[in-house]
């Protein structure tokens, strides 16, 4: 059956070229992010299990974790958690199944997904002590009859009416973004232990100047005092203005901490460099979308990606499948296309790689239609919706970021 996709020419102004652009990044200890790693973590546990025992991912949704934030007393060289944060792992998964016998059987669906959440959690924050800094709480249940049965016919039919959004290539702006916090979360931890994990990246560009203002949680006992913090503050703007460099043919400022006043005695102290810790929530699909950014001068879903099942549910298979069609058409037809933004829609109860509508857009000189391309890029949608189960296989092996 030929695939419902359209496409047209987009006659925007290329982003490079609009004289405003904004985009943010939450870091891999911002709340929300918490949340969504958490949820996606406990997902993929619960496909290696059902993959294990059955040979087949069975019907599951983790994607309404929640976080309530705890209360902390931080000090310079020392601090304590008063209350731990707590995590609520909500959701739906296949809880047990029926032998040959007939005879029901439970299965460790709450153990994984616990097991699951301590070990992201240890994994990904240094200062946190998982046995005393949170608490967890397994909340997930059965799911409802008719989306279980839908899935279980076995033909890969999707679970909602929904759609997928992406878009390629990243922009300057954008690309800096990303960088920065995956830079501050990643490389530069080595030399600035006093730097938390929850990191928040805001980039303002206004024509060819781009701001970064940086919020990143400083962890207490690492700091010993208001010199040493300022010091801190003063190297991580540094570095991260000098990585930005490399990304950038623009202007660029960086900004750190701004809600400091060294007067008043204000500073972003935290115990764990999460600001969970002391009254900060946080839930699934609040903050990143699939490609890791908030970009309101895009075109974006408001669709959590986190959690759902990697099989059928079209809130996180068409989001990441249409960032990949739109990275593949850019990058097989570099030169001619300016920018792609890719929506794919689906129909509760129809084939997921027959979705109802593919739109590509497509952004060329002069606002040309890509008459001359149409029969390349339908070829790399349809390779993609043909082979859609290699979306599987990369969010089960943890190859795709959904956050």
């Amino acid at each position: 059956m030929a695939r419902n996709i359209v496409i047209e020419p987009l006659c925007n102004k290329p982003i490079e070229e609009q004289e405003v652009e904004i985009v943010e990044r939450k870091g891999i200890g911002h709340p929300d992010s918490i949340a969504d790693g958490l949820a996606e973590s406990v997902s993929r546990a619960l496909c290696k299990m059902y993959i294990n025992r059955f040979d087949r991912i069975l019907h599951h949704n983790t994607d309404e974790c929640q976080i309530v934030g705890g209360q902390s007393a931080p000090e310079f060289g020392d601090g304590v958690v008063l209350e731990p944060a707590q995590i609520i792992l909500v959701g739906r998964a296949t809880t047990e199944y029926k032998t040959e016998e007939g005879k029901k059987v439970r299965l460790p669906y709450r153990s994984v997904a616990i097991k699951a959440s301590r070990e992201y959690l240890k994994k990904h924050f240094t200062h946190l002590d998982i046995d005393t800094d949170v608490t967890l709480d397994c909340k997930i249940g059965k799911g409802s009859v008719d989306l279980r049965g839908l899935y279980e016919i076995q033909k890969l039919l999707a679970n909602d009416t929904s759609f997928g959004v992406g878009f390629a290539p990243l922009s300057e702006t954008e690309r800096i973004t990303l960088e920065t916090e995956q830079y501050i979360n990643g490389r530069l931890k080595k030399s600035m232990p006093e730097v938390g994990e929850d990191v928040k990246v805001m980039a303002s560009r206004v024509k060819d100047t781009i701001t970064l203002t940086v919020a990143a949680a400083m962890v207490s006992s690492e700091i010993p005092d208001k010199d040493h913090y300022k010091n801190v503050v003063k190297e991580l703007k540094e570095k991260v203005h000098d990585h930005a460099l490399r990304f950038a043919k623009r202007d660029v400022s960086v900004d750190v901490n701004t809600a400091d006043d060294y007067k008043k005695n204000i500073f972003y102290l935290t115990v764990t460099g999460l600001s969970m810790e002391n009254g900060d929530d946080g839930s699934v699909g609040r903050g990143n979308r699939a490609n890791g950014l908030i970009t309101p001068y895009r075109p974006m879903s408001m669709e959590a990606t986190a959690g759902k099942n990697p099989v059928t549910h079209v809130g996180k298979m068409y989001n990441i499948l249409a960032n990949k069609i739109a990275e593949d058409i850019v990058t097989e037809l570099k030169g001619d296309i300016s920018e792609v933004h890719v929506r794919l829609l689906s129909q509760i109860g129809k084939p997921i790689d027959q979705p109802l509508t593919a739109s590509i857009q497509v952004l060329m000189p002069e606002c040309e239609k890509p008459t001359g391309l149409n029969k390349e890029i339908r070829g790399i949608v349809d390779n993609w919706l043909e082979n859609i189960s290699r979306i599987t296989d990369l969010v089960v092996k943890g190859k795709v970021s959904t956050f």
